[in-house]
């Protein structure tokens, strides 16, 4: 019987949640310098926004090639994600860039897939479709519009692809309920 291969705790993928996370404190003080809408701070406020999004992809990739999945990564990545985009929304909403109703929707959505997510994972893992994967791009690409100084035609490009984030965010967390219910009848089914 061979061992299983232990995967340490700090490994590139673990740091650069981690560093995603830190970035977040920096993004805001960077976003809400100089009262909100100097042009430096939010191209600054940008480039910290891209860098933090970017560690998502990168982190998530490498520990899936590198066998460097753990545990603290299943629970800090989505932790990391739902802070950089949630504080990045409510940024933007006290900000009045963007209408506090869109970054309730996008929050309530987010934060009932992770609650329904730890209700149904002793009966197994829903995977990422890609419609989720779409919908997080989506809500990164029209945040990042956003948090961009603004001329007439970024805003309307922005102002599209935050619909479409929207209409995304909606349909997928209602296909994630669906899905989590019928994995947990399929597990009722198993145990009877």
């Amino acid at each position: 019987m061979t061992e299983a291969r232990k995967v340490p705790l700090l490994n590139v993928a673990n740091i650069l949640t981690m560093a995603r996370l830190a970035l977040v404190p920096v993004f805001l003080f960077s976003l809400f310098e100089a009262g909100g809408f100097d042009t430096t701070w939010r191209l600054i406020a940008f480039a910290i926004f891209a860098v933090a999004s970017f560690t998502d992809h990168i982190d998530g990739t490498l520990a899936r090639k590198h066998g460097l999945i753990t545990d603290f990564g299943k629970i800090a990545d989505p932790i990391a994600d739902k802070a950089l985009t949630g504080s990045a929304l409510v940024g933007l909403s006290i900000l009045d860039v963007l209408p506090w109703w869109i970054t309730i929707t996008i929050a309530v959505r987010e934060i009932g897939i992770t609650l329904l997510r730890f209700w149904v994972i002793r009966y197994g893992v829903i995977p990422a479709s890609r419609g989720g994967k779409a919908k997080t791009l989506a809500q990164v690409v029209a945040i990042g519009l956003f948090v961009l100084p603004q001329n007439d035609v970024l805003q309307l490009i922005a102002w599209v692809i935050v619909v479409v984030a929207l209409v995304l965010t909606v349909v997928t967390g209602i296909d994630y309920v669906v899905r989590a219910f019928k994995l947990k009848a399929r597990a009722g089914r198993a145990v009877a």
